[in-house]
Parts: C-alpha cells; sequence; structure tokens
C-alpha cells in the first residue's frame, strides 16, 4: 500500500527519491516524507500530509539536498494520518526509516523501549521499528548488524529501508511479507517498493526474497538470508518502458489490463497476509473490534462491483456463516431497508465516486449500521474519506472504461474480508491457514489461465456475427456469468444476460436455438452435477454450448458442444477470480473482430459521477 524509496549516489537525490513517489501515488497514501543525510552530514527531514505535491511545495519553502536518503509515502494504518505520524521516523543520533508493513508485536516492543529512556513522538508501529535498530546499534556498532538484530525480534510482515549518519554511505534494506527491490546503476545504487519508481534510473533490478537483509552501497550490494548465509540474487534486465502507463505491447489498453491481474492480486495480498495469517489491521486499526461485533454484512454497489459483491455473499454466508444482503447501490437509496442489529455496511467501487454509491453511504451513517468499509481503488476518493474502514484493491491504473483488474481485485479483497470474519464467527487459526493459501495461489493460476489467449481468440470468431449470448452458472459462479454477459455487452455490443443455469426451464429456454451461443462456467464443485442437467436441456433444443469446464468435470467436445479447458484443482474459494479470466478475453476478442471501440466503448464513462 505505502511506497518506498531510496538511493545512494554521487549527486543529489532529492530529485530521484520525488520522481520516484510519484510513480507510486497509484498505490494509495495520505501523506509523504523524506530524509537525507547533507553535505554536513546532519540528518534533515522534511515530512507533509497529503499529496506529493505538498511535500515538493514544503521543499521548495525549506530545500535539502543530499547523496544518501529514503522517502516514503504512507496510508494510516497505526495513528492517524498527520506530520508527526509521517515516515521517515527518526531515532537518536540520526538514524531514519520507512516501513511498508504492519508490526503486530509492537506494543510490547514500545514497553520494553519506553523501559530503556526511548521517548516516543508517534503513535505508529514503524517508530518502535527506528528505536530498535538503535538500541541494537549501540551494542553492536554496526547498522546491518543492529538491522539483522531487529528484524528477528518482529511479528508481521514489513519491508524496511534505513539509513544512520553513523554510516553515510549505505542503505540497509530488510524484507519479510512485502515486496523491496534494488536498482542497479553505475556507481550509484537505489531501492524502492516497486520497479515503476525507478524506471527514470535504471532498468536493472535485483529482487530481495523473504527474509532477505541487505546492503546497498555506491558500487556493491550484500545480502544476507534468513539462515544468515551470504547469497547472491540475480539482477533482472527490466522490460518496462519509464513510461508504464502506455500500452506497450498490447493493441488495447484492456488487453494489458487483462494480463496485468496476477500481478494486481499478488499486489492486494502484499503487506496483509503473513505466515498464513491475515493481518488484523489489513482493514485498519479497529477492524478487529468491528469484524468481532458485526452479526449481519450490507453490501452495496453498483455494475460490475454489484458482480464482486453478490460472489462475497455466497462465501459470507457459507463460510463466515454470517447473513449478507447484495444490493444495487440505485436502488438502495430510495428505499427505507430494514437494519439488523450490529450489520456492517459494505460499499464497492472502482473509483470512490461513484455517485449512487456514494449516496449509498451517505444514508447509511444515518441509519444505525455498525461501520462501514469501502473497497476502492482509489485512495483519494471520497468513499474512501468517509468510511469507518478502507481496503484499497491496488489495481493500479485502470485505463479500459470496461473493468477486468479492478474487479478481481475486488473479489481479492473481499475474499481477505471472508477471512477477516470467519476468524471471528466461524473459524479456528487451521481454517485461516487454508483460505490464506488458496488466495495465495489465485495469481498463479490466473496465469496459468491467461495461456488459454490463443484459443479463446480463434473461438472468438464463431460469435462474431451474433446478435444475442446467454452465459450460465451455478453459486458463486452465477454472479461470474453476469459479469461475462457484461463484459460482452459493455464492448461488443452484443445483447448478452446471465441466468443461474437452474433458471432455464423457467422461461430463457424460449431463447434457444442454434443461433444463441450458451457460455457456461463449470468448475468441479458440489453443483457439477446439477449444471450438467441443466445444459442438457439446452442441448436438447438445439443450443450451441461453450463450456470452460475443469478437466476433472467430465465434459466431452462433441457436435454442438465446445469444451475449453481451464486449469486444475481449482477450488471453490478460488473459481470466481480464476474463471473471470477466459469470460474478459472472449469479450475482447470478439470486440475486436466486430471493430469497436475496445477501450472507450460508445456511450459508457470510466467512473460514474452522475445519478
Amino acid at each position: 500500500m505505502c511506497g518506498i524509496v531510496g538511493a545512494v549516489a554521487e549527486r543529489n537525490i532529492v530529485p530521484i527519491l520525488l520522481e520516484g513517489l510519484r510513480r507510486l501515488e497509484y498505490r494509495g497514501y495520505d501523506s509523504a516524507g523524506l530524509a537525507v543525510l547533507d553535505a554536513d552530514m546532519h540528518l534533515a527531514r522534511v515530512r507533509t500530509v497529503g499529496k506529493v505535491k505538498a511535500l515538493e511545495q514544503a521543499l521548495e519553502q525549506q530545500p535539502v539536498a543530499g547523496r544518501l536518503g529514503i522517502a516514503h509515502t504512507r496510508w494510516a494504518t497505526h495513528g492517524v494520518p498527520n506530520e508527526r505520524n509521517a515516515h521517515p521516523h527518526v531515532s537518536r543520533d540520526g538514524l531514519a526509516i520507512v516501513h511498508n508493513g504492519i508490526i503486530e508485536n509492537h506494543e510490547e516492543l514500545r514497553t520494553d523501549l519506553q523501559r530503556l529512556g526511548y521517548e516516543f513522538t508517534s503513535e505508529t508501529d514503524t517508530e518502535v521499528i527506528a528505536h530498535r535498530i538503535h538500541f541494537h546499534l549501540a551494542t553492536l556498532g554496526d547498522l546491518f548488524k543492529a538491522v539483522r538484530a531487529t528484524v528477528a525480534e518482529l511479528e508481521g510482515a514489513f519491508a524496511l529501508a534505513v539509513v544512520s549518519a553513523a554510516t553515510p554511505d549505505r542503505v540497509i534494506l530488510a524484507r519479510e511479507g512485502c515486496p523491496v527491490v534494488i536498482g542497479i546503476g553505475v556507481g550509484e545504487n537505489f531501492v524502492a517498493s516497486d520497479v515503476a519508481a525507478l524506471l527514470p534510473v535504471t532498468r536493472r533490478f535485483v529482487f530481495m526474497e523473504e527474509g532477505d537483509v541487505a546492503e546497498v552501497g555506491l558500487t556493491s550490494v550484500r545480502i544476507i538470508d534468513r539462515e544468515g548465509n551470504l547469497v547472491e540474487r540475480p539482477a533482472h534486465e527490466s522490460d518496462l518502458s519509464a513510461d508504464a502507463a502506455e500500452k506497450g505491447q498490447y493493441r488495447h489498453f484492456m488487453l494489458k489490463e487483462i494480463h496485468e491481474q496476477p500481478r494486481a492480486l499478488a499486489n492486494t495480498l502484499q503487506e496483509r497476509v503473513a505466515n498464513g495469517r491475515l493481518l488484523d489491521a489489513a482493514f485498519g486499526p479497529t477492524a478487529s473490534e468491528i469484524f468481532r461485533r458485526a452479526e449481519h454484512v450490507h453490501i452495496v454497489a453498483c455494475g460490475t462491483s454489484f458482480h464482486a459483491g453478490a460472489v462475497a455473499r455466497y462465501f459470507i454466508e457459507q463460510i463466515c456463516k454470517l447473513p449478507c444482503s447484495v444490493e444495487i447501490a440505485s436502488e438502495y437509496r430510495y428505499r427505507n431497508p430494514v437494519v439488523p442489529r450490529n450489520s456492517l455496511f459494505v460499499t464497492i467501487s472502482q473509483s470512490g465516486e461513484t455517485a449512487d454509491t456514494l449516496a449509498a453511504l451517505r444514508l447509511a451513517k444515518q441509519a444505525g449500521y455498525l461501520a462501514s468499509l469501502a473497497i476502492c481503488n482509489q485512495p483519494e476518493s471520497s468513499l474512501v474519506r468517509e468510511s469507518d474502514l478502507v481496503m484499497l484493491t491496488r489495481a493500479g491504473p485502470e485505463i479500459g472504461v470496461a473493468s477486468t483488474k479492478a474487479f478481481t481485485t475486488q473479489l481479492m479483497a473481499l475474499s481477505m474480508l471472508v477471512v477477516a470474519l470467519t476468524k471471528y464467527h466461524a473459524g479456528d487459526a487451521e481454517r485461516e491457514r487454508g483460505l490464506i493459501a488458496r488466495l495465495i495461489e489465485i495469481p498463479a493460476l490466473i496465469e496459468k489461465t491467461l495461456t488459454l489467449d490463443p484459443v479463446i481468440h480463434r473461438l472468438a470468431e464463431r460469435f462474431a456475427d451474433k446478435h444475442h449470448a446467454l452465459f450460465l452458472g451455478r453459486g458463486a459462479l452465477h454472479p461470474i456469468a453476469m459479469e461475462g454477459a457484461l463484459k460482452l455487452k459493455e464492448i461488443s455490443y452484443i445483447h448478452a444476460e446471465a441466468y443461474p443455469a437452474g433458471e432455464l426451464k423457467h422461461g430463457p429456454l424460449a431463447l434457444v436455438d442454434a443461433d444463441m451461443p450458451v457460455i457456461t462456467v463449470a468448475p468441479n464443485n458440489d453443483l457439477l452435477e446439477k449444471l450438467k442437467s441443466n445444459l442438457m436441456e439446452v442441448r436438447a433444443r438445439g443450443g450451441e454450448l461453450y463450456v470452460f469446464a475443469d478437466p476433472e468435470a467430465g465434459f466431452e467436445p462433441s457436435d454442438g458442444v465446445t469444451v475449453i479447458q481451464m486449469p486444475k484443482h481449482v477450488s471453490y474459494f478460488q473459481a470466481p477470480a480464476v474463471y473471470t479470466i477466459p469470460l474478459q478475453l472472449l469479450s475482447y476478442h470478439v470486440a475486436v473482430l466486430k471493430g469497436t471501440d475496445v477501450d472507450q466503448p460508445r456511450n459508457l464513462a470510466k467512473s460514474v459521477t452522475v445519478e
């Protein structure tokens, strides 16, 4: 969520730090700051609340320069957004630190440090790390050793970058559960939480692994692994350009964003899970108490986000054992809902400015809900600012109007909500670890699913001359069928509808003939046999079936039945995100064949800020 940038060079690095922060603004933050060692070897620190622009303006009033330094954009977890809680945090004798992640045992460490005479000026868990490193530095006399000693005491997830006036020619890094990379320059080196921050200065990167601690100097990098061994991590040449917001090798932004989903989903998980557990503060410092008290969940959203909420309803009720209702925001705002006791109100929006969803939140705040949670991709949005709890989806910029990675990252965020609620209402540590393990596997499963792109490209040729299509799914895959139908409508302008497969006999079968393709998602789950029976009804009426199926689901291609094999062993908890991918690709390739404006379909806008 937060952003880290650092550098050691023979030139003034302040412009590099600022540009790096600007390139990480998409990650979400509420304050920014930097610390550099100036020409007199004094640590100069400047911090501001708000955007990086505010930090730039502060630096115009209070110029600093230096050849070693670190910078950060913070999203508040421990402590409200203000200047004293902003990073970098410092300890005595010119030691500064920036930190991504959550330290779960910070209170215990804080108590011990206060006993040792350390004074705290912030409410953050990060300041605890700064003082702890200083404490070990005083006894060990080496910054690298002091950082290693400190991380051995930390519980949680973190990426750290540390500088000290006592060691004016190197940055020390540590990684556990949060990403951090080293950028290799010529006579200078850099560090960041994301490759994108450093593309203007280098394209060679060393990726630290879990448990690594690194010492980054002007011309050298030393890495020690978790076991204390000196290790070599290979340098990789990035294929990304400095202007990563361009389409690159892809014909359209939508296709690029479909292929970015594994990374976006991994980013959504980062800093929020560690050691098989969801970190309690992932939704905010008060989340644990709110989730413990919640007795009902009410989800409100529009369009694609509504489909994500509809998926979550199945999991919240089946896994968490809590009642859940899902509603379209434009309907919710014009009725007087009965609010069950201790109801958690959840809004989902990509932009955070969707007029109907924002109005629903404002009405809900007067209706007696326990608390509100926003799941959103825009950290500066009204929805985020006005909600009690927040889960940012970290999809990054999505240029295509038809949502792709924003949708699957919403599914991931909602899945983490399921884990959080399960912990307090229907689970134990073993169940939590099992659910987290399934979530961690999703990015790789989607990578595998994306290899179907050429197959789906050829399949799309059969749809280009169609005027109608029917999408079917059962259980938590019914909302995925709804999302598939919406995508086909949005960008190819083919009329499409989605139904629970069991509803065919209640009317839609009247539409089925050889000219209406029927697209079905068929994971190998408890509803598979029911789904097969429903599909037999389609074939009996001459309908053309296209089935995206688990290889062990027992579907065989035949006349009028096309089977596209999905990855094996996709669990019930993983299936919605994984089975979304082929439907996105199908819609994209059909739209390209029809010659429509894929990225900017007619009559639609990316952010719907009107009623």
